[in-house]
């Protein structure tokens, strides 16, 4: 085997290895001499078919799998003896013909182009600085979270029978809906209540019962949107004759233990206490948040060197087949809808760079610590995915039993817990008291 270099060009060398045809059919050899007590053909007793007849039969395809086989071998071996780390899949160029090395006629030949990780210093993490954002959790931020269940907990009282229906109010109310005068399946209901303002009913009907009060009867007339889903009744006109039997205003719900019931508690101090540790859960969340961002910042803010433009241009490419998807969803947020392509695909260039770079530094340090992800770990995160599809548990988890690259994207965040964890041990943190929102303010996007 021959292994020479062609070409370096920064992270990225180019070799040529050349395996000798003898060498090719050395090994062709030994396989036909492997196989043959295991090979049954008719006229022959079993496992006594002569090697030069399989060869005959079968070498072509043998000689397939041993080109195959010396390719992983060769291409590890230069890696190997130029130790190289690999930053993705090696491109292989055959230069003979396949056909002609698989009959043994040329020798294998092929140009093997390599792109590694770069060499770099890690900062050493006792040196770092952070401050780790904290915010007291307060009776009255609790008292505000109970405020904003109670108005999603409001019941509606009947008003005067003189009192006009205004948006927020609830009408109780019957109706019966026709088209051409005909009425139509589905068009009635009695005694329903309908909050108006909230778009639960066909565009207009709404509208046409403010001011409306208890007692009154009056024909709405609406037309069915053209996309509505019953194709019969799409884009046509229809008359509800209604009829009003309340106007109801709406209520707040009364904070007490009748209120904390609704939601599975025995009284309200139970309440309270489960919503203090919600809480408490999502302060600690967000303060941890804040500082392992802080402590990113900092790792991309110390190493600068040379990036693997495959990796940078796979992230690349998988952020902005996501963003170009949510643009097509009218899903991007206003500063990101605002921005022409170029804009956009610049700025998520460097974000792809900066993932790169911070995953580099980070699987780095912990090579360095000797970090390892146990089977348990990944179990347990494997277990955790597969709960996010009720009633698909078994499939996912085969999924990722089978694919190897899925598996790793569950190790990747795992790891990098694990290392931002031991910096954060390492380093020195000093805490800052702030206030809620300044706690829970959005980050930039790089």
């Amino acid at each position: 085997m021959d292994i020479k270099e062609l070409e370096a060009d920064g992270l990225t060398k180019k070799y040529q290895v050349t395996v000798k045809k003898e060498a090719l059919q050395d090994k062709l050899e030994a396989k036909i001499k492997e196989m043959q007590p295991q090979v049954t053909l008719k006229g022959f007793r079993p496992g006594k078919v002569p090697t030069s007849h399989i060869r005959k039969m079968f070498g072509q395809s043998i000689m397939k799998d041993v080109v195959e086989e010396v390719l992983n071998e060769s291409s590890q071996k230069a890696i190997n003896d130029n130790k190289l780390r690999p930053a993705g899949q090696p491109q292989i160029d055959l230069r003979a013909n396949g056909e002609d090395v698989t009959q043994g006629k040329a020798d294998l030949e092929y140009n093997m182009t390599v792109e590694s990780i770069p060499e770099f210093e890690t900062v050493d993490a006792t040196t770092l600085k952070f401050t780790k954002l904290v915010t007291e959790l307060t009776d009255e931020s609790v008292d505000e979270r109970l405020a904003e269940l109670a108005k999603g907990q409001k019941t509606y009282k009947k008003k005067a029978k003189t009192a006009k229906a205004k948006k927020g109010d609830a009408v109780l109310i019957d109706f019966v809906g026709s088209i051409d005068g005909v009425e139509f399946e589905g068009g009635a209901m009695e005694g329903h209540q309908l909050v108006i303002g909230s778009g639960t009913f066909i565009p207009g009907f709404e509208d046409e019962l403010i001011g409306v009060k208890a007692g009154d009867e009056k024909d709405v007339t609406v037309t069915f949107p053209a996309e509505y889903q019953a194709a019969e009744l799409a884009g046509k006109e229809a008359v509800f004759k209604t009829v009003v039997h309340e106007v109801q205003g709406e209520k707040d719900a009364e904070i007490d233990d009748a209120f904390a019931k609704n939601f599975g508690m025995d009284d309200l101090d139970a309440l309270k206490t489960a919503i203090k540790e919600q809480m408490q859960t999502e302060i600690d969340e967000q303060s941890r948040m804040k500082l392992k961002r802080a402590i990113l910042d900092e790792l991309d803010g110390k190493h600068d060197f040379e990036l693997p433009k495959g990796m940078v241009e796979t992230e690349f490419t998988n952020i902005w087949n996501q963003v170009k998807a949510e643009k097509e969803a009218g899903q991007l947020d206003d500063d990101d809808a605002a921005k022409s392509d170029e804009d956009l695909e610049a700025d998520y260039r460097k974000i792809a760079a900066r993932r790169v770079r911070l995953g580099l530094v980070l699987a780095e340090m912990g090579q360095k610590e000797t970090i390892d992800i146990s089977n348990e770990e990944l179990q347990s995160a494997l277990i955790a995915e597969a709960r996010r599809y009720p009633g698909q548990e078994q499939q996912v988890i085969e999924f990722y039993q089978k694919n190897p690259q899925a598996l790793a994207q569950l190790r990747a965040p795992i790891y990098e817990e694990k290392v931002v964890a031991l910096i954060t041990e390492k380093a020195t943190v000093k805490e800052k008291k702030v206030d809620r929102d300044t706690l829970f303010e959005e980050d930039p996007m790089i």
